[in-house]
C-alpha cells in the first residue's frame, strides 16, 4: 500500500512518519490546497490530482481545499515579484470552473471540498497578529525566493509573508496528516508542520511533486507562458500541443503525466536509447493517452488521425468551419478578423514566415487580398478555415 502512495513524488517530510501513521489503521486526512488564480486547471495541476485520488482510492479522507482566501494574497513561489491581487469577481468566476474540472480527475462524491475564506476571514486582526508572531522575519528570509529578492534589492511587499502563514493555518484548522504540494512549494508546506506543533497537533506529512515542464521542455507548465495544455480543452489541441514537446522530456511525462511506473520507464528509456521505439511514435502513444484520459476513446482516435492527416500528411481536415467575408478583404485583416493572429503586426510576420496558404499555396505578399472564390485559409498545419466570400446585401439586391 505505501509503495502505491509514494510513487511518483520527489520528496517527502517524513517518510518513517507517514509508515507509522499508515500502520494506525485510521483513514489519513489528506490535503490539497489549490487557489483560483486563473479560470482553468492544465496538465500541470492533474500531476497533483492523480497522486490525490490514489489516497481516495486507498479509502483516506481527502480534503481539497480551494483557496479562495489565499488567492487575493497570491502565491509568491519561484517568483522574482509580487503577483497582482485578484479581485473578488475574478477569484469567483475562477472557482466556478475549478470543481468541474478537478472531477475530470477527482472523485468529488468521495472528497470534502473546503473554501479556506471561512475560517481566515474569521480570525481578524488579532489573530493575524497571534500568527504573524509565531514566526520570525529571519525565518520567512529562509525561503529561496524571498532570500534572492532581498538580495537583489528587488522589493518584498509584507502581504507576501502572509501567504505561507495563511497556507499553513490551513493545515491547523483541518488537522491535516499528509499535505500535497509540487516542490516549489515545499517552504509553505513545511510553514504547516510548524504551525501545527505550536498549535498541540501532530505535523503533517509533506508530499512533493517535481514541477511538470511545459510543452517549451523550459519553463514549468503555466497558462500565462502560454506552455499548457488545459484540462479541458479540444481533443485535437491536447493531441497536438503534446506531439511538441521535446524527445528529452517523453520517460519524464510518461512518469509524471501518466503515472508509468518506475520499472516501466526503465524499459521505454532503454528502448528510445537503443533506437527501438521512434519518439515520434511514443509521443503518439503519450498524446492519446492523455486525451483518452478527459474526452475518452472515439477522441482519442479521432484526435490521433487529425494530427496524422493535418501534420504528417499536411492534408486539410475533413471538417472545416465557414466563415464569410467580403472579396477583396485584405488577408492581413482576415488573419485578425477571423483569430489567426493577435494584430495586424503578428499577420504580417505570419505571412513573412511562409505560414499562410490559401489552398495549400504559400501567400507571403503583404497586400494580398481574398478574391470571390471560396477557398480555405490554413495558418500552420492546426488551423484551418473555409472563407466563403459573399456580397454586401446591399449589393445583392
Amino acid at each position: 500500500m505505501l509503495e502505491g502512495l509514494i510513487e511518483g513524488f520527489e520528496a517527502i517530510e517524513r517518510l518513517p512518519e507517514l509508515e507509522r501513521r499508515l500502520a494506525i489503521g485510521r483513514p489519513l486526512r489528506v490535503k490539497l490546497g489549490l487557489d483560483p488564480t486563473s479560470p482553468d486547471l492544465h496538465l500541470g495541476h492533474a500531476v497533483l490530482l492523480h497522486r490525490l485520488q490514489r489516497f481516495v482510492e486507498a479509502g483516506h479522507h481527502v480534503l481539497l481545499v480551494i483557496g479562495d482566501f489565499t488567492a487575493r494574497i497570491g502565491d509568491p513561489s519561484g517568483r522574482n515579484e509580487a503577483r497582482p491581487p485578484l479581485s473578488d469577481d475574478a477569484i469567483a468566476a475562477n472557482m466556478a470552473t475549478y470543481t468541474d474540472q478537478a472531477s475530470k480527475v477527482l472523485d468529488l462524491e468521495r472528497i470534502e471540498i473546503r473554501y479556506n475564506r471561512s475560517w481566515l476571514e474569521g480570525l481578524g486582526v488579532v489573530g493575524l497578529l497571534r500568527l504573524l508572531s509565531q514566526v520570525t522575519v529571519a525565518q520567512m528570509l529562509k525561503r529561496d525566493d524571498f532570500a534572492q529578492r532581498y538580495a537583489d534589492g528587488r522589493p518584498i511587499a509584507l502581504h507576501e509573508f502572509l501567504y505561507p502563514i495563511a497556507q499553513a493555518y490551513d493545515s491547523v484548522e483541518l488537522q491535516a496528516d499528509v499535505e500535497l504540494g509540487g516542490t516549489d512549494q515545499r517552504f509553505n508546506l513545511l510553514m504547516g508542520r510548524h504551525y501545527q506543533e505550536l498549535h498541540g497537533q501532530a505535523p503533517q506529512v509533506c508530499m512533493m511533486t517535481p514541477l511538470l515542464e511545459g510543452i517549451d521542455g523550459v519553463k514549468k507548465m503555466s497558462k500565462s507562458t502560454g506552455n499548457g495544455i488545459g484540462l479541458t480543452e479540444a481533443a485535437e489541441q491536447q493531441f497536438g500541443k503534446t506531439m511538441r514537446i521535446p524527445d528529452e522530456l517523453i520517460v519524464r511525462w510518461e512518469h509524471l503525466v501518466l503515472g508509468t511506473s518506475s520499472g516501466e520507464l526503465r524499459a521505454l528509456e532503454a528502448a528510445l536509447r537503443a533506437g527501438r521505439l521512434h519518439p515520434m511514435e511514443e509521443k503518439k502513444r503519450i498524446a492519446a493517452a492523455i486525451v483518452r484520459r478527459y474526452h475518452g476513446d472515439a477522441a482519442a482516435q479521432r484526435a490521433r488521425e487529425h494530427f496524422e492527416r493535418t501534420v504528417q500528411q499536411h492534408q486539410a481536415p475533413t471538417e472545416i468551419s465557414t466563415y464569410e467575408t467580403t472579396p477583396g478583404r485584405r488577408l492581413v485583416d482576415l488573419l485578425v478578423e477571423v483569430g489567426f493572429a493577435e494584430s495586424k503586426r503578428a499577420a504580417q510576420r505570419e505571412l513573412q514566415g511562409g505560414g499562410v496558404r490559401i489552398d495549400g499555396v504559400p501567400v507571403r505578399e503583404m497586400t494580398a487580398c481574398w478574391g470571390t472564390e471560396t477557398g480555405v485559409l490554413s495558418l500552420g498545419s492546426r488551423r484551418f478555415l473555409r472563407i466563403m466570400p459573399t456580397l454586401p446585401n446591399t449589393e445583392r439586391s
